[in-house]
């Protein structure tokens, strides 16, 4: 059955998508909201009308046309030129922090001197955040993106965190009116564009939203898998294409995200009413022995293609191809300075975070020789 009956955590009865086809299929249909406004939360407590419509400019949060208009604005700021750029500076930054790992000795936590800055300096690179700001900014943004949010001090911490980004978000957007630099958000803000400056602000919280967490912790959970053997990462240097995209498939860092239908909306030959909320499980999706074989085994090079990891359809994740070039430079430097990197700790003692929407690792203690 390509739908299954869902009971919600607020007593509705929706769906749940879980097969590669049907997860695709419901993704790409302009049918079906992205809102959180709209929807039945599947995480806990919550039915529509209960969370308040997204702030303009949170482009992720938005239908068709306002999302059109955002994402047009942004798509045209990843060019090619850009990735290039950022290729070299991901390089540097690698290679910067490889050299302060090895100072700081065996063991080390490479969450913390790997996994987290690297991917803080590229979204710090791709904002044009000013240098000496960026210790406080990666300090700010780590918090909010870090924390589980379970507890009522951690939550406290998590909303300054987000009020301070916020602020200085909107100080950055009206310094690039008059100061910019090379880097995307100076180039949305002197486009000539409709946006405000809130919009504009907001829309640079959403990348930075999008693209600091999920590459940490990427980072985090694809080295332990492969420090599990040295087959693994021979794989891995190899083919370091090839090796990312199953990496992304098989750990699938988002397990699921949520639509809710606009319409009646039939989906082979299951109809979904108007006001139902379908969970889209993206991890079931990529290990559909329909669409991959042995899809429970990690095959570094089965030539992974057509995974959903960055999800699908309009609202696939704008920032893909920056985070493929961190992943395919950041895996091959780690274990070309390192190739007998090892876990320092028994692995059932490693910290998972308490989250229910991104996986990862708290600290991964790691050794070499």
């Amino acid at each position: 059955m390509p739908l299954s009956p869902m009971t919600y955590p607020d007593g509705h009865v929706g769906w749940r998508a879980h097969d590669h086809a049907t997860v695709r299929a419901v993704l790409a249909d302009h049918r079906f909201s992205v809102r959180p406004d709209l929807m039945h939360n599947p995480f806990g407590p919550g039915s529509p009308g209960d969370a308040p419509p997204s702030p303009p400019g949170v482009f992720t949060d938005h239908d068709p046309p306002d999302h059109t208009r955002y994402r047009g604005k942004l798509t045209g700021q990843f060019t090619v030129r850009r990735m290039r750029l950022l290729a070299e500076r991901l390089e540097a930054i690698t290679a910067e922090h490889l050299d302060a790992l090895a100072a700081q000795g065996s063991p080390a936590d490479l969450v913390e001197h790997f996994a987290v800055p690297v991917p803080g300096l590229m979204i710090c690179e791709l904002l044009g955040v000013p240098y000496e700001r960026r210790t406080e900014f990666q300090q700010d943004a780590m918090v909010l993106t870090g924390g589980s949010g379970a507890e009522a001090g951690e939550a406290a911490a998590m909303f300054a965190a987000f009020d301070r980004l916020q602020r200085f978000m909107l100080e950055m957007v009206a310094a690039k009116h008059t100061d910019p630099t090379d880097d995307l958000l100076s180039d949305l803000v002197n486009s000539g564009s409709d946006l405000t400056d809130d919009e504009m602000a907001a829309m640079g919280m959403a990348l930075l939203g999008g693209g600091l967490d999920t590459t940490t912790n990427m980072l985090s959970l694809g080295t332990l898998e492969l420090m599990r053997s040295s087959a693994r990462v021979d794989a891995l240097l190899a083919n370091p294409d090839a090796a990312v995209e199953e990496l992304l498939r098989y750990i699938s860092l988002t397990p699921a995200t949520a639509r809710t239908a606009l319409d009646d909306v039939e989906v082979d030959g299951v109809l979904v009413r108007k006001g139902d909320t379908v969970f889209v499980e993206l991890g079931s999706a990529n290990r559909d022995p329909a669409r991959y074989a042995d899809p429970d085994v990690l095959d570094l090079a089965r030539g992974t293609t057509g995974h959903v990891a960055f999800g699908h359809g309009i609202h696939q994740c704008i920032g893909q191809h920056l985070a493929r070039i961190e992943l395919k430079i950041a895996f091959p430097g780690l274990f070309t300075r390192f190739p007998k990197l090892r876990l320092a700790v028994p692995e059932d003692e490693l910290p998972h975070r308490a989250s229910l929407v991104i996986g990862g690792l708290e600290r991964l203690p790691v050794a070499w020789d």
